[in-house]
């Protein structure tokens, strides 16, 4: 992965992992420095339009699909032709009225109509424990059920992107463990009146189901390691993260041990926590140095506390270290 740092002159390393980079600085220029055909996957979660404007920096709804364009423009160069874009956008109201915002299905109509991505397909991550909002419509009003889902595009530079289903499977059901235990008595293999033919490999053991494209991942972790690290140091975490679990599927799904993993809005870095975990090089880019020095902690587990903050502080000053 040399090769690819040494192309961004304009980054700033802020500190490295055995299989990682985390870079502070603008990711238009960034990725526009990333070798073409250089990235296996692009996994990451802009900004979103929200009408509350956040500490972390948010666009407004008007110029949204323009702003997040450019961004997905750049990456398309860098990504090999096996390479996947995975966006996960959250929805939103527009201004004043109980309609929903179109950024997230305008965007990937940009995507696909002008920038020339195919989508391999839409997902839904369902988040359950996601709090009721918006309070006006939601909470007070009672005309609006409560988001629970934000869209995940997946899109590919060409039709036939790396990927490989099974090994991002899930648990079987009940039903079906007891199927698999004693198949003659649950099922006889035979044409339903669906017209689908149940053959005899329906009751093979396969170590897990195929996964479905909404994927119920709760984001309820207000303890998790990240947020007691920075509770510890005194300090406050990005108010925007994922869970890991999130950027973990796509990463097993579309790449192998090895491949390059990128996120260009980094925040709290889940994203390179999530490719270290699988064995992936990373590459994370966040514009505010303070939020990518404080991602640190994901890497820094076991330390004392008064080292951890010291790090932290010494990466945010300009220091590029190693962990």
């Amino acid at each position: 992965m040399q090769d690819v740092i040494d192309n961004l002159s304009s980054g700033r390393i802020c500190y490295t992992t055995p299989l990682g980079t985390q870079l502070s600085g603008d990711s238009l220029n960034l990725l526009a420095e990333l070798p073409a055909n250089s990235v296996d996957l692009f996994v990451t979660s802009p900004p979103f339009p929200l009408l509350r404007k956040k500490a972390y920096g948010n666009e407004d709804q008007q110029g949204y699909v323009a702003w997040l364009t450019d961004f997905a423009k750049l990456a398309k160069d860098a990504l090999k032709p096996t390479g996947s874009l995975v966006i996960d956008i959250g929805g939103a109201y527009q201004r004043g009225v109980p309609v929903r915002s179109l950024h997230q299905f305008r965007a990937l109509l940009a995507f696909v109509d002008d920038l020339g991505y195919h989508l391999a397909e839409e997902f839904y991550w369902y988040n359950p424990s996601k709090l009721p909002s918006p309070i006006e419509w939601v909470n007070k009003r009672k005309i609006r059920a409560k988001d629970a889902v934000n869209t995940v595009w997946w899109l590919c530079k060409t039709k036939q992107p790396k990927a490989d289903v099974s090994r991002v499977r899930v648990p079987y059901s009940k039903s079906m463990e007891r199927l698999l235990r004693d198949p003659v008595r649950y099922y006889t293999p035979k044409q339903r009146p669906s017209e689908h033919t149940i053959g005899e490999a329906f009751g093979r053991d396969n170590g897990g189901a195929l996964p479905s494209n909404l994927l119920a991942i709760p984001n309820s972790q207000s303890n998790d390691a990240y947020l007691r690290a920075c509770k510890t140091l005194g300090l406050a975490g990005h108010p925007a993260r994922f869970p890991v679990k999130l950027p973990a599927f796509f990463i097993e799904m579309c790449t192998d041990p090895g491949d390059l993993v990128v996120d260009f809005f980094g925040g709290s870095n889940t994203t390179g926590r999530a490719a270290e975990d699988l064995g992936r090089r990373w590459l994370s880019f966040e514009l505010d140095r303070d939020y990518a020095a404080l991602s640190a902690v994901r890497f820094l587990d076991g330390g004392e506390p008064k080292a951890i903050k010291r790090t932290v502080e010494q990466i945010a000053k300009g220091k590029s270290l190693a962990l």
